[in-house]
């Protein structure tokens, strides 16, 4: 207690007590110095009460609530109404400016002899409208006379400042994978499936990696590595021809051919290192993967 009360206060409580009577305004005041040299300074309650005194208010009269109303019966007229769901978009189907864009990148593609060659005929390429966004070209990185050449996804900030695949954070963290495994960029060759870094780091649409998708087959040709890596869902489904998704596809060996009639080459796919940066309890799983890329004798 800051201070101790007085021998008048200590009456003035005594006989607030023993009597419902209101007290004068010496007796309060006394009693109003005895609450603040004990720290009660402050209302808790909009309206000033007597605790010593009042009496209990008495308790609410529960209000009844109508009964709800019996539930209608349809007519036959009338059908229930099925619960909201969002129905998934449709995929869209190639229009016919899709197609001549597709079309043109195939011609493009065949017509390149050599990688130098595929390069100018992609940054001359005008059917994705990502190269009129991005700063540059992302071509590929590495050794074009490895024997395992990676594939991944898209180009981030970091890549389209660069011009080079992979050399952001995530870029960081594969090159620490493959150097577990004995591998570096002078020993793999890599590039994405989409050359150009879409904006706001978003996915590349359907349309927009079908249009691209002769460049990349026809940079595979090129390169005929002996094993394929592709890392991240949008490689493994788009050159693997499936929907199935990455965690049911990586750590499996399937089978990509070179052309309409080349050699088949193996492929494993991986998780992308942008998705091990959010779920770090995946590196296990894509350490046991890049053991069988280390099983096969590179």
């Amino acid at each position: 207690m800051a201070a101790l009360a007085s021998s008048d206060t200590v009456g003035v409580m005594s006989q607030d007590a023993r009597t419902d009577q209101q007290l004068d305004p010496q007796q309060a005041l006394v009693m109003l110095k005895l609450y603040i040299e004990w720290g009660a300074d402050e209302a808790i309650e909009p309206t000033p009460q007597s605790r010593l005194g009042a009496t209990l208010a008495p308790p609410p009269v529960p209000v009844r609530q109508p009964p709800p109303p019996a539930p209608v019966t349809p007519q036959l007229s009338e059908q229930p109404v099925a619960p909201f769901r969002t129905a998934p978009a449709p995929a869209r189907a190639l229009g016919p400016m899709d197609q001549a864009a597709v079309l043109s990148a195939r011609e493009a593609a065949r017509a390149a002899p050599d990688l130098a060659a595929l390069k100018e005929a992609l940054a001359r390429f005008d059917g994705v409208s990502l190269s009129r966004t991005a700063t540059n070209l992302v071509f590929a990185d590495g050794n074009p006379a490895a024997k395992v050449m990676l594939v991944g996804e898209a180009p981030g900030a970091d890549e389209d400042r660069l011009g080079l695949p992979f050399v952001g954070v995530s870029g960081q963290l594969l090159d620490r994978m493959m150097a577990a495994v004995g591998l570096d960029r002078t020993t793999f060759y890599i590039t994405n499936v989409c050359f150009w870094r879409p904006p706001g780091n978003r996915k590349p649409t359907d349309l927009e990696l079908a249009a691209q998708k002769p460049f990349v087959e026809r940079h595979i040709e090129l390169v005929a590595p002996r094993v394929l890596v592709l890392v991240g869902a949008a490689a493994a489904q788009g050159l693997l021809g499936t929907t199935e998704g990455i965690t049911r596809l990586r750590g499996r060996w399937f089978q990509y051919r070179l052309g309409e009639d080349g050699p088949t080459i193996p492929a494993l796919p991986i998780f992308h290192p942008a998705y091990l940066l959010r779920q770090p309890a995946q590196k296990r799983e894509t350490w046991r993967d890049l053991l069988k890329l280390k099983e096969f004798g590179l």
